[in-house]
Protein backbone atom coordinates (compact mmCIF):
# COMPACT_ATOMS: atom_id res chain seq x y z
CA UNK A 1 0.00 0.00 0.00
CA UNK A 2 1.76 3.59 -1.25
CA UNK A 3 0.63 6.29 1.33
CA UNK A 4 1.21 9.88 -0.32
CA UNK A 5 -0.63 13.40 -0.54
CA UNK A 6 0.41 13.41 -4.10
CA UNK A 7 -1.54 11.11 -6.33
CA UNK A 8 0.69 11.86 -9.16
CA UNK A 9 3.38 9.80 -6.26
CA UNK A 10 0.72 7.47 -5.64
CA UNK A 11 0.22 6.48 -9.06
CA UNK A 12 3.30 6.06 -10.13
CA UNK A 13 4.64 3.81 -7.56
CA UNK A 14 1.57 1.91 -8.13
CA UNK A 15 2.70 1.28 -12.40
CA UNK A 16 5.63 1.09 -11.41
CA UNK A 17 5.37 -1.97 -8.44
CA UNK A 18 2.32 -3.69 -9.51
CA UNK A 19 4.74 -4.31 -12.93
CA UNK A 20 6.39 -7.25 -10.85
CA UNK A 21 4.26 -10.33 -10.69
CA UNK A 22 4.99 -11.16 -6.93
CA UNK A 23 3.64 -7.61 -5.80
CA UNK A 24 0.29 -6.70 -5.55
CA UNK A 25 -0.53 -2.95 -4.42
CA UNK A 26 -3.67 -3.51 -2.62
CA UNK A 27 -4.42 0.26 -2.20
CA UNK A 28 -3.00 3.62 -2.70
CA UNK A 29 -4.26 6.44 0.02
CA UNK A 30 -3.77 10.25 1.70
CA UNK A 31 -2.70 10.11 5.03
CA UNK A 32 -6.02 11.25 6.10
CA UNK A 33 -7.62 7.75 4.95
CA UNK A 34 -4.54 5.37 5.36
CA UNK A 35 -5.05 4.28 8.82
CA UNK A 36 -8.83 2.83 7.82
CA UNK A 37 -7.15 1.66 4.47
CA UNK A 38 -5.15 -0.61 6.38
CA UNK A 39 -7.76 -1.90 8.64
CA UNK A 40 -9.65 -2.86 5.25
CA UNK A 41 -7.03 -4.08 3.06
CA UNK A 42 -4.57 -5.65 5.79
CA UNK A 43 -1.17 -5.34 3.19
CA UNK A 44 2.14 -6.32 4.42
CA UNK A 45 3.85 -3.42 3.32
CA UNK A 46 3.10 0.33 3.85
CA UNK A 47 5.27 2.76 1.61
CA UNK A 48 4.28 6.30 3.76
CA UNK A 49 4.87 9.50 2.91
CA UNK A 50 6.62 11.00 6.08
CA UNK A 51 5.16 15.23 5.32
CA UNK A 52 1.74 15.30 4.41
CA UNK A 53 -0.48 17.99 5.04
CA UNK A 54 -3.14 16.13 6.18
CA UNK A 55 -2.19 14.16 8.08
CA UNK A 56 1.79 14.10 8.75
CA UNK A 57 3.20 10.39 8.47
CA UNK A 58 4.39 10.20 12.03
CA UNK A 59 1.03 9.85 13.04
CA UNK A 60 -0.16 7.59 10.82
CA UNK A 61 3.21 5.48 11.72
CA UNK A 62 2.75 5.38 15.73
CA UNK A 63 -1.26 4.85 14.68
CA UNK A 64 -0.58 1.98 12.87
CA UNK A 65 1.83 0.63 15.08
CA UNK A 66 -0.62 -0.31 17.69
CA UNK A 67 -3.18 -2.30 14.96
CA UNK A 68 -3.61 -5.99 16.66
CA UNK A 69 -0.99 -7.11 13.39
CA UNK A 70 0.98 -3.75 11.96
CA UNK A 71 2.39 -3.73 8.98
CA UNK A 72 5.66 -3.32 7.70
CA UNK A 73 6.11 0.41 7.18
CA UNK A 74 8.95 2.21 5.37
CA UNK A 75 9.03 5.56 5.21
CA UNK A 76 9.20 7.55 1.85
CA UNK A 77 11.04 11.04 2.07
CA UNK A 78 12.08 13.48 -0.52
CA UNK A 79 15.04 15.29 1.43
CA UNK A 80 18.70 13.00 2.27
CA UNK A 81 18.32 14.59 5.59
CA UNK A 82 14.88 14.70 6.72
CA UNK A 83 14.76 15.74 10.50
CA UNK A 84 11.77 13.49 10.83
CA UNK A 85 13.71 9.92 9.97
CA UNK A 86 14.93 9.21 13.16
CA UNK A 87 12.12 9.74 14.91
CA UNK A 88 10.07 7.58 12.73
CA UNK A 89 12.91 4.92 12.79
CA UNK A 90 12.84 5.31 16.38
CA UNK A 91 9.13 4.88 16.38
CA UNK A 92 8.77 1.69 14.22
CA UNK A 93 9.73 2.05 10.99
CA UNK A 94 11.69 -0.52 9.18
CA UNK A 95 13.75 1.95 6.85
CA UNK A 96 13.30 4.66 4.30
CA UNK A 97 14.06 5.42 1.04
CA UNK A 98 14.00 7.97 -1.07
CA UNK A 99 11.09 9.22 -3.29
CA UNK A 100 13.83 8.96 -6.56
CA UNK A 101 14.65 5.41 -6.01
CA UNK A 102 15.26 4.05 -8.95
CA UNK A 103 12.67 2.32 -10.44
CA UNK A 104 13.75 -1.03 -11.01
CA UNK A 105 14.98 -1.06 -7.49
CA UNK A 106 11.87 -0.24 -5.56
CA UNK A 107 10.38 -3.95 -6.27
CA UNK A 108 13.50 -5.51 -4.71
CA UNK A 109 13.17 -2.96 -1.40
CA UNK A 110 9.69 -4.14 -1.39
CA UNK A 111 10.39 -7.61 -1.27
CA UNK A 112 13.33 -7.11 1.52
CA UNK A 113 10.69 -5.05 4.02
CA UNK A 114 8.13 -8.06 3.39
CA UNK A 115 10.84 -10.84 4.14
CA UNK A 116 11.51 -8.69 7.56
CA UNK A 117 14.65 -7.46 6.24
CA UNK A 118 15.34 -3.27 6.57
CA UNK A 119 15.58 -0.70 3.92
CA UNK A 120 18.01 2.27 4.44
CA UNK A 121 19.97 4.31 1.66
CA UNK A 122 23.85 4.19 2.49
CA UNK A 123 23.81 8.45 1.33
CA UNK A 124 20.79 9.46 2.96
CA UNK A 125 21.21 7.86 6.61
CA UNK A 126 24.58 9.50 6.57
CA UNK A 127 22.95 12.43 5.98
CA UNK A 128 19.99 12.01 8.73
CA UNK A 129 23.08 11.00 11.10
CA UNK A 130 25.20 14.14 10.31
CA UNK A 131 22.05 16.66 10.62
CA UNK A 132 20.49 15.09 13.82
CA UNK A 133 21.75 17.28 16.65
CA UNK A 134 23.09 14.68 18.87
CA UNK A 135 25.17 13.65 16.45
CA UNK A 136 28.96 14.16 17.71
CA UNK A 137 32.64 13.00 17.47
CA UNK A 138 31.91 11.84 20.73
CA UNK A 139 28.60 9.80 19.92
CA UNK A 140 30.46 8.56 16.76
CA UNK A 141 33.28 7.29 19.96
CA UNK A 142 30.98 5.54 21.74
CA UNK A 143 29.20 3.96 18.60
CA UNK A 144 32.16 2.32 17.34
CA UNK A 145 32.89 1.26 21.29
CA UNK A 146 29.67 -0.71 21.11
CA UNK A 147 30.14 -2.25 17.61
CA UNK A 148 33.38 -3.51 19.29
CA UNK A 149 31.72 -5.50 21.98
CA UNK A 150 30.35 -8.05 19.30
CA UNK A 151 32.37 -10.80 18.15
CA UNK A 152 33.75 -11.30 14.55
CA UNK A 153 30.33 -13.39 13.66
CA UNK A 154 27.57 -10.82 15.49
CA UNK A 155 29.55 -8.27 13.56
CA UNK A 156 29.12 -10.12 10.27
CA UNK A 157 25.65 -10.89 10.96
CA UNK A 158 25.34 -6.96 11.93
CA UNK A 159 26.73 -5.76 8.17
CA UNK A 160 24.26 -8.47 6.56
CA UNK A 161 21.09 -6.90 8.59
CA UNK A 162 22.30 -3.50 7.07
CA UNK A 163 22.20 -4.83 3.54
CA UNK A 164 18.52 -5.20 4.29
CA UNK A 165 18.54 -9.46 4.79
CA UNK A 166 16.21 -11.27 6.70
CA UNK A 167 17.16 -13.59 9.05
CA UNK A 168 16.53 -16.51 6.29
CA UNK A 169 18.45 -14.84 4.10
CA UNK A 170 21.34 -13.85 6.46
CA UNK A 171 21.34 -17.66 7.17
CA UNK A 172 21.61 -18.68 3.66
CA UNK A 173 24.50 -16.35 2.95
CA UNK A 174 26.51 -17.65 5.50
CA UNK A 175 25.62 -21.21 6.18
CA UNK A 176 23.83 -21.08 9.54
CA UNK A 177 20.18 -21.98 10.44
CA UNK A 178 17.44 -19.19 10.86
CA UNK A 179 17.49 -19.69 15.06
CA UNK A 180 21.05 -19.48 15.00
CA UNK A 181 21.27 -16.28 13.20
CA UNK A 182 17.75 -15.22 15.92
CA UNK A 183 20.35 -15.28 18.37
CA UNK A 184 23.00 -13.51 16.99
CA UNK A 185 20.59 -10.45 16.30
CA UNK A 186 18.90 -10.74 19.77
CA UNK A 187 22.59 -10.73 21.12
CA UNK A 188 23.13 -7.54 18.79
CA UNK A 189 20.59 -5.58 19.92
CA UNK A 190 21.28 -6.27 23.25
CA UNK A 191 25.33 -5.23 23.03
CA UNK A 192 24.62 -1.96 21.01
CA UNK A 193 21.56 -1.34 23.31
CA UNK A 194 19.05 -0.46 20.62
CA UNK A 195 15.25 -1.83 19.91
CA UNK A 196 14.92 -2.43 16.19
CA UNK A 197 17.29 -4.17 13.57
CA UNK A 198 17.27 -1.01 11.77
CA UNK A 199 18.58 0.88 15.07
CA UNK A 200 21.08 -1.61 14.63
CA UNK A 201 21.88 -1.03 11.14
CA UNK A 202 21.71 2.78 11.73
CA UNK A 203 24.35 2.37 14.36
CA UNK A 204 26.55 0.21 12.16
CA UNK A 205 26.42 2.79 9.66
CA UNK A 206 27.26 5.41 11.66
CA UNK A 207 30.16 4.09 13.44
CA UNK A 208 31.46 2.90 9.92
CA UNK A 209 31.03 -1.17 10.05
CA UNK A 210 29.61 -1.09 6.75
CA UNK A 211 32.36 0.73 5.07
CA UNK A 212 34.88 -1.18 6.15
CA UNK A 213 33.00 -4.28 4.89
CA UNK A 214 32.69 -2.68 1.61
CA UNK A 215 36.62 -2.60 1.33
CA UNK A 216 36.50 -6.65 2.19
CA UNK A 217 36.29 -8.96 0.50
CA UNK A 218 32.18 -8.49 -0.32
CA UNK A 219 33.49 -5.09 -1.84
CA UNK A 220 32.28 -6.22 -5.27
CA UNK A 221 28.45 -5.91 -3.67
Amino acid sequence: MVVDDEALVRSGFQLILSAADDIEVVATTTGAEAVDTVRRTAPDVVLLDIRMPDVDGLTVLRELRVLPAPPVVAMLTTFDADEYILTALSSGAAGFLLKDTEPDQLAQLVRTLAAGGVVLSPKASRAVWRSHPGASAAADDEDTARVGRLTEREREVLVLIAEGLSNTEIGARIHLSAGTVKDHVSAILTKLRVGSRVQAALLAQRAGLLDAGRRGPESGR
